[in-house]
């Protein structure tokens, strides 16, 4: 392989594992800053939409840099990324929904609560102390 295509995809993929790790990274140190379980789920959102799909291609490209292009590698990884972020968007839609039904106290400045009102009562507005 090309000295300059074996140097940009060892960068490429360097910076996208880099990346994805500072992600997950960051969702983890946030983690300890939520207040509730909707903020802990809305937390990881950042790590499972962004982090695990640039992890997941930087290892496309490392493994393209060392073995070479198979088509098969390729299907895998792209079945993978869009698996991610399909699955990581309906997860925590469930899991918040099962989260606030189970009755798990909710931070009172989390607004609005579309869940807690009954259809057509109109919205919600943030408390003052958060304006």
């Amino acid at each position: 392989m090309n000295a300059v295509v074996d140097l940009v995809l060892s960068v490429l993929s360097a910076v996208l594992l880099l990346g994805g790790a500072f992600w997950m990274l960051t969702s983890a140190l946030s983690m300890f800053n939520a207040r509730d379980a909707l903020s802990r789920i809305n937390v990881l959102s950042p790590a499972t939409g962004l982090g695990l799909p640039m992890i997941v291609v930087g290892a496309f490209l490392e493994h393209l840099r060392l073995d070479g292009f198979d088509a098969a590698v390729l299907i895998k990884t792209l079945a993978t990324v869009l698996a991610l972020i399909i699955v990581s968007s309906v997860a925590s839609n469930v899991l918040a929904r099962a989260a606030y039904l189970s009755g798990a106290p909710v931070d009172p400045r989390t607004a609005p609560q579309d869940l807690a009102r009954a259809p057509g009562e109109g919205e919600q507005v943030p408390h003052s102390e958060d304006r």
